[in-house]
C-alpha cells in the first residue's frame, strides 16, 4: 500500500483537511522519537494475529505506527485511526520481532491513552466500557458476581439459554460473556504471611489480583503452598488491591496510576525482598511502574524500587532454584505462552524448566504457539468477533497435540482457550502452571489435575 493509500485508508487527503472528523491527538517530543525507531521493514508482519486475520496493513504494528505517526503530525485522530488502534490486541508480538527494537508497547500504550482522552466514542461503547472497568479491577464487586452466575449454572438456567438458542440472537460481547464465566470454586480466605517450609530463603510478597483472587483462588492458594514449600515467607497484605493492568493497556492511564500508588504503598510496607505475580497481565504492568510513575515526585523513587522487585513465579522458582521433592505426575500437558508473559517480560523457559523438571510430565509445543488466544486483557470482550477466532485457532493448535491438560499462566488465556475447547467439543481440561507444581510437590496423581 502507497503512503497516499494508506493516507486514504486513514480518512486524510492533501489540501482537504476538513474530511478529518475524529478527535484532536496531541503528539509529543518522546513520542516522536519512539516513532522514528520504526524503518517500516515489515518484520512485525507476520508475528501479528490481526495482520494474520484480516491481511490489512493498517491492521499490523508497522501499519498503526504510520497511522499514530500521521495523527502526531497532523495533530488530527480520525475515527478510522482509532478504530485500527482499538482492534490491536496488545500481544507485544511484534516487540521480540522486531530487529530496529521499536517500542510497539509504549507507542500503542501512548496512542490509546489519547484516543481515550480525546475520542468521542459512541453511546454503547461507552457504555460497555464503563461497565467493565467499574468491575473488572474491583474485587469486591466481583466477588458480588459470584453468587449470580452460581444460580445460573446450578438452577440449569445456563443450560436452558444455550440449548434455547437465544444467545445466538445476543450481541457478540453477551456472547462472549456467557461463553468465557468463569468457574465458581470455593472462596479461600488466605492469611497475610504463609510461613516457609524448612529453612526460610527469601520472604516474598504476593499479588492475589482481582478475578485471580475471586474466579481462581485455588491458583493464589497453590502459588503460596509451592513458594512456601522452596522456602519462602510468603507475605499477602490484605490493603492490597488491583494492580492496574486493564486500565494501562486499554489507554487509562490515569486510573493505572492511582491503583499503581496504592499497590506500591502496600508493599512497600511490608518489607518484602521480591514480589511474585501468577497472572501475566498483571506482571507486566507492574515491571512498568517506574515508567508509569516516573513524573510522580512523590512516587517515582519508590516505584522504581517496586518494578525491580517484581517476578513471575516462575522466573522466582528458577532463580531460587529447586529444593522441594517432586514426585512423579504421568500427565502430557501443552504449555500455552501467554503474551504478557513471553511477549511483553521474555520470560519463556522458566515455565518450561519447571514442567520438564516434574518425573513424569511431557512437555508438548502448540503450533504457532507466539500467536494471541485472543483473550487479551478484555479485548475479547471489546473487540468479540476477532478474539473468538484467534481463540478458535488456538484450540485447533491444542487439540491437535494430543495433550491430556492445556497449562498456561494468565486467567484471561485459561478461560477463552477453555471456551473455545468446549466449542470445538474437545474435553482438554486446563490449569495454571502453578497448580501442575503443586499437584507434584503434594504427591497428588494427575488425575485430579485432568478430570476436574
Amino acid at each position: 500500500m502507497t503512503q497516499q493509500e494508506t493516507q486514504q485508508e486513514a480518512g486524510w487527503h492533501p489540501g482537504n483537511n476538513d474530511v478529518f472528523t475524529g478527535a484532536r491527538f496531541e503528539g509529543s517530543e518522546q513520542l516522536t522519537e519512539l516513532l522514528d525507531d520504526c524503518v517500516h521493514c515489515g518484520f512485525c508482519l507476520p508475528a501479528c494475529p490481526t495482520y494474520s486475520l484480516w491481511g490489512e496493513e493498517m491492521d499490523s504494528p508497522r501499519g498503526r505506527i504510520h497511522l499514530i505517526e500521521q495523527a502526531s503530525q497532523t495533530g488530527t485522530l480520525p475515527d478510522s485511526t482509532v478504530g485500527h488502534l482499538d482492534a490491536c490486541l496488545g500481544c507485544m508480538a511484534c516487540v521480540p520481532a522486531c530487529p530496529s527494537g521499536v517500542k510497539y508497547d509504549r507507542i500503542i500504550e501512548t496512542a490509546r491513552a489519547q484516543v481515550e482522552q480525546s475520542h468521542e466514542r459512541t453511546r454503547a461503547d461507552r457504555m460497555l466500557r464503563e461497565a467493565i472497568f467499574a468491575l473488572f479491577p474491583y474485587p469486591r464487586r466481583l466477588r458480588a458476581m459470584r453468587g449470580p452466575l452460581v444460580g445460573y449454572r446450578k438452577s440449569g438456567l445456563q443450560r436452558l439459554v444455550r440449548r434455547s438458542g437465544l444467545l445466538e440472537r445476543l450481541p457478540a460481547t453477551l456472547q462472549t460473556m456467557e461463553a468465557v464465566a468463569p468457574p465458581i470454586h470455593r472462596r479461600r480466605k488466605l492469611p497475610e504471611r504463609v510461613a516457609a517450609v524448612g529453612r526460610q530463603r527469601a520472604v516474598v510478597g504476593m499479588l492475589t489480583g482481582c478475578v485471580q483472587r475471586e474466579f481462581f483462588p485455588e491458583v493464589n492458594a497453590a502459588t503460596a503452598r509451592v513458594l512456601a514449600a522452596e522456602g519462602c515467607e510468603v507475605v499477602m497484605p490484605a490493603s492490597q488491591g488491583c494492580c492496574g493492568a486493564l486500565s494501562l493497556h486499554t489507554g487509562r492511564r490515569e486510573e493505572a496510576q492511582k491503583f499503581a500508588r496504592r499497590l506500591v504503598d502496600s508493599f512497600t510496607r511490608s518489607g518484602v525482598e521480591w514480589i511474585v505475580v501468577n497472572s501475566a497481565g498483571c506482571g507486566s504492568s507492574m515491571k512498568e511502574y517506574a515508567e508509569l510513575l516516573a513524573d510522580d515526585s512523590r512516587y517515582a523513587g519508590p516505584a522504581a524500587d517496586f518494578a525491580a522487585k517484581v517476578r513471575d513465579v516462575t522466573e522466582l522458582l528458577v532463580e531460587l532454584g529447586p529444593v522441594a521433592e517432586r514426585h512423579r505426575l504421568d500427565v502430557s500437558v501443552a504449555y500455552h505462552d501467554a503474551c504478557h508473559l513471553a511477549h511483553a517480560q521474555g520470560v519463556r523457559t522458566p515455565p518450561r524448566e519447571l514442567l520438564a523438571g516434574v518425573p513424569g510430565l511431557t512437555v508438548l509445543e502448540i503450533a504457532d504457539g507466539g500467536t494471541c488466544c485472543g483473550s487479551a486483557g478484555v479485548y475479547n470482550l471489546l473487540e468479540p468477533e476477532p478474539a473468538r477466532e484467534l481463540g478458535d485457532r488456538k484450540a485447533g493448535n491444542v487439540t491437535a497435540t494430543g495433550a491430556c491438560l492445556l497449562v498456561t499462566a494468565n486467567p484471561g488465556c485459561l478461560l477463552q482457550i477453555g471456551s473455545a475447547l468446549e466449542r470445538a467439543g474437545t474435553a482438554i481440561p486446563t490449569a495454571h502452571t502453578v497448580e501442575v507444581l503443586d499437584a507434584s510437590l503434594a504427591g497428588r496423581p494427575a488425575s485430579t489435575l485432568t478430570q476436574r
